[in-house]
């Protein structure tokens, strides 16, 4: 199930999912409504003047209109799409790639159009003029055959067109508003707190995974980067070979062969397990969001780093990227990073996954921050803010001892990179900041 469940959620990941699906049951739902046409169930349409029953020529007329508007469309929102894109991995980063091709409202946009397309040229098809005649293969006789117009089918394609409408407003809309860069950093802070609050569930300061002894080693026999770790197919082979695995490896990490993937704690190394513990690693060519905090970490991290460059010089957007990291370490400072595998309770797990402890998410997070902060005012002295107010929620000595700690480097790297008043600001806000972890 959870290989099922990870296909899906690449499937419907892809630009062109929803598009190919819009269009299959367009296709579906013109075949379904010509039927009820020609057998008479849309018949009363007829007898309603305020629907105005159209004829051959015009039905024809009308339903090339839209087809051929409808694929225009669809052109011009895949371009403003790429525009979008490239704009976005070029200011902000490549690691955005992967957003906004997973963007619902891009890949809806173009999926009406698409399917409305479909539609328009299905039902177009259907449609018979008066006189016209039709060949039988058989007697290759030509019999003339009564016009034909779906009433119904014709209906629903005005509905779809006034639909596509409205899709289009949103879509003019959602564009510039989807790579405003706060609607971006919004967009990875939120993930990001909703994948920590999914992944280590309870609430309990301090404990984490200690790492586990040494055992014979399970090596990858394949190079990339691990995209999911399936811990139900892990907690199966463990059962079944009667022994305990430690991760070696975290998701968004990259193995080639020989790498370590994981030791068995107790028991030996047969064939069959390390060929049960590979096929548990989905490995691809690059990392992905799911099950992957540290890549929306790296995110807001790169987004920063961007941001300070002496090319962008953006600091603005570098102190709002310091505030969801804030936030998310916050989070993650008050959670229990034991990470519950398979479903089994903490005792009986027989996966241990490679330790997350608070330490390893602050260095990836203020961490890769710090050298880049510290050459700007603005950004140190949010930093320092940050960094409080995330103290300011544990309870947890320890964690909060990482935190001071991480503000001390920054107050050390700042006076390597500046000088004059913008130093003794930053100066004067570490003695505060070393101040509210006295008290």
């Amino acid at each position: 199930m959870s290989k099922l469940g990870w296909l899906w959620s690449r499937l419907n990941a892809n630009y062109w999912f929803y598009p190919a699906l819009f269009a299959v049951l367009s296709a579906v739902l013109a075949f379904g409504l010509i039927w009820l046409d020609q057998e008479g169930f849309a018949s009363k349409l007829n007898d309603l003047d305020w629907i105005m029953p159209a004829r051959p020529s015009g039905a024809a007329d009308m339903l090339t209109v839209i087809a051929s508007s409808m694929i225009g469309v669809a052109s011009t929102v895949f371009s403003i799409t790429i525009a979008a894109v490239a704009y976005a991995s070029g200011n902000y980063g490549p690691r955005l790639l992967t957003n906004f091709m997973e963007d619902r409202g891009n890949q809806l946009s173009l999926a009406t159009f698409i399917g409305t397309f479909v539609y328009a040229v299905i039902v177009l098809r259907s449609v018979r003029a008066e006189g016209e005649a039709a060949v039988d293969a058989e007697t290759a006789a030509a019999t003339v055959l009564p016009g034909f117009v779906p009433q119904l089918s014709l209906l629903v394609a005005f509905g779809l067109t006034g639909l596509s409408i409205g899709v289009l407003v949103f879509f003019l809309n959602h564009i510039p508003a989807s790579i405003q860069i706060n609607t971006v950093l919004q967009g990875i802070g939120n993930r990001l707190l909703k994948d920590i609050r999914r992944d280590y569930p309870e609430r309990a300061n301090g404990k984490e995974d200690q790492p586990a002894a040494d055992g014979p080693a399970i090596r990858a026999d394949t190079t990339g980067y691990v995209q999911l770790i399936h811990y139900e197919d892990l907690a199966e082979a463990a059962e079944k070979a009667g022994c305990r695995i430690a991760l070696e490896v975290r998701t968004g990490d990259f193995v080639h062969p020989g790498i370590p993937l994981g030791r068995v704690c107790s028991g030996q190394v047969s064939d069959s397990l390390a060929d049960d513990v590979r096929r548990a690693f989905t490995i691809g060519a690059s990392r992905t969001p799911s099950q992957d905090p540290h890549f929306l970490i790296d995110e807001l991290v790169e987004i920063g780093l961007r941001a300070l460059s002496p090319g962008i010089n953006d600091p603005f957007t570098a102190i709002t990227a310091l505030h969801w990291l804030g936030a998310a370490t916050a989070e993650m400072g008050g959670r229990d990073l034991r990470r519950q595998t398979a479903g089994d309770a903490l005792e009986d797990r027989r996966v241990f996954p490679m330790p997350d402890n608070f330490e390893h998410f602050v260095a990836r997070g203020f961490g890769g921050f710090r050298a880049a902060a510290a050459t700007s005012r603005q950004a140190a002295l949010v930093m320092f803010d940050s960094l409080r107010h995330a103290a300011a929620v544990l309870d947890d000595e320890s964690r909060k001892a990482l935190l001071l700690r991480e503000g001390n480097r920054l107050a050390e790297q700042a006076r390597l990179a500046l000088e004059g008043p913008s130093l003794q600001e930053i100066d004067a806000r570490h003695v505060l900041f070393r101040q509210a972890f006295e008290q």
